[in-house]
């Protein structure tokens, strides 16, 4: 049995500035062939599920495509070009068209990808495989921040979802499309879907697994699962993508059993539009965002996360300047991502010297004023370390380039060359910082950081100052919007 594999993914902020051109994919990296498929020190994800089906099976081989990094922005990337996208996808199909006779197809995508002029590139780019393959089976495996609608549902055999969020589900996700897929090609298995699209649009700070209200939502697709339901899933979706299928999505695949899938599909529909105010409500702003914290660590409540969730360029600096400004003490923010000051620091100084810096708010008005900082260099050069928290756990890390500086009180500021945020302790540690000592620390996550830090901070506390991925969705200048969708569609507009 031939299967094969292609991963071509974005989550793309189709309201930031940086438009996802080919030479940016380029320059991100696309991997072809046999080395797509070579995950070795990269943790683990879709790919290595797929491969553990394949080596459990004996008789079933991996034919890799292509496999794409996402496109070398400074923050999250805006609109891609129909040229990169007609590019890239030409060449998955000039490989497929190459590859022999096959058996299925895996597609891991993302589903929260934006082109300019085609609405639905997943979809898009699952008809144009099916041109080549012909009818055999195509599985698609997605990020639960995907938007997709009944086109995708009609253009594959099975779609399958991330159920957590931190994403730690990426690995056994793959195994299910996998096993899926394998049966399905041995005639032991009926693909069977239904799709929902319960008409909600939610900020993603609100869509954490394990936390209500999607904690309520995952429970009750693995009660369906346990009736039968070969997989059920629910995307959330992505709001900071301005396209006609934003919003909430359900996909359940049963084993040919279409009223059973149209009947958990429904429910669980059902289910998020009662949790709907849950879904949108709003968060504190930067000024008392960080009052708040403050008073919370003069209470001994500490150590504190910020999850600066909306920064989606990096070079946001409004909760920086909110802590200087307000006095609090031992403290690091993670991440301005000014790679101009970082190429300066490089040319100019070294470890120990005491600078003045001015960074963060240059990408985009909505990042806020410039801040300027006084500090002691304390590291200046490449940051390596094995991830040992639960994201991509066992993963080599490297960053090529990375500075911070101790502006004094215990204060640390890091300057990166690009949006930024640890998902552990383990790449602050790796330059120097004593992470214990800390009573705040400021990320700009939304809730992939939770895996770590929860289990390290006292309270993980979101604001939400202005920025491209806010809480309140009201505030961006939407032009794509379904009439109906809840609570910021036309319909709604009070």
């Amino acid at each position: 049995m031939r299967i094969a594999v292609v991963s071509y993914s974005h989550e793309t902020c189709t309201f930031c500035p940086e438009i996802g051109t080919l030479e940016l994919w380029e320059k991100g990296g696309i991997k072809y062939g046999d080395e797509s498929i070579v995950t070795k020190g990269e943790g683990k994800g879709y790919i290595t599920g797929y491969k553990e089906v394949a080596e459990a099976e004996g008789d079933v081989e991996l034919v890799g495509i292509i496999r794409t990094s996402w496109p070398a922005t400074t923050g999250y990337g805006s609109w891609n070009t129909t040229e990169s996208f007609d590019v890239i996808s030409g060449r998955i199909m000039d490989r497929l068209a190459d590859a022999g006779e096959l058996d299925g197809v895996l597609l891991a995508l993302h589903g929260a990808m934006a082109v300019t002029g085609i609405p639905r590139p997943e979809p898009e780019l699952a008809r144009r495989v099916r041109k080549v393959v012909g009818n055999i089976p195509i599985m698609v495996t997605l990020d639960l921040h995907a938007n997709e609608d009944i086109e995708l549902a009609n253009a594959v055999d099975g779609v399958f979802i991330l159920k957590t969020y931190p994403h730690l589900d990426s690995h056994e996700t793959g195994v299910i499309a996998a096993r899926c897929m394998v049966e399905t090609v041995r005639g032991r298995f009926n693909p069977t879907m239904a799709h929902r699209r319960p008409g909600i649009v939610c900020a993603s700070v609100f869509q954490a697994s394990e936390y209500h209200p999607m904690k309520t939502v995952y429970d009750r697709c693995r009660e369906w699962e346990a009736k039968g339901i070969y997989c059920a899933s629910v995307a959330p979706g992505y709001a900071y993508s301005d396209v006609p299928d934003v919003g909430v999505s359900v996909f359940v695949v049963s084993d040919g059993d279409r009223a059973l899938a149209e009947e958990a599909a429904q429910d669980l529909s059902d289910l998020v539009w009662s949790l709907r105010e849950d879904l949108t409500r709003g968060l504190p702003k930067a000024e008392e965002g960080v009052a708040a914290v403050i008073e919370m660590v003069g209470k001994g409540e500490k150590p504190v996360v910020i999850a600066y969730h909306d920064d989606r360029l990096g070079d946001g600096t409004h909760i920086l300047k909110e802590l200087i400004d307000q006095g609090a003490k031992n403290w690091c923010s993670t991440g301005i991502a000014d790679p101009k000051t970082l190429e300066r620091l490089k040319e100019k100084n070294k470890v120990g010297d005491m600078v003045k810096a001015t960074i963060g708010g240059w990408l985009h008005e909505i990042s806020g004023e410039p801040v300027t900082i006084i500090g002691r260099i304390e590291h200046l050069g490449p940051a390596e370390w094995v991830e040992t928290g639960p994201m991509r756990r066992g993963a080599e890390q490297k960053i090529d380039f990375i500075a911070s500086l101790d502006i004094g009180e215990n204060r640390h500021v890091i300057i990166t060359e690009r949006l930024y945020a640890p998902m552990s302790a383990d790449p602050l540690k790796a330059i120097g910082i004593d992470v214990d000592s800390l009573d705040i620390v400021e990320i700009k996550s939304r809730v992939h950081h939770k895996a770590y830090w929860d289990t390290w901070s006292a309270v993980d506390y979101p604001i939400d100052p202005p920025g491209l991925g806010p809480a309140d969705l009201s505030t961006l200048d939407y032009e794509n919007l379904p009439w109906g969708i809840y609570p910021i569609g036309e319909k709604w507009d009070k």
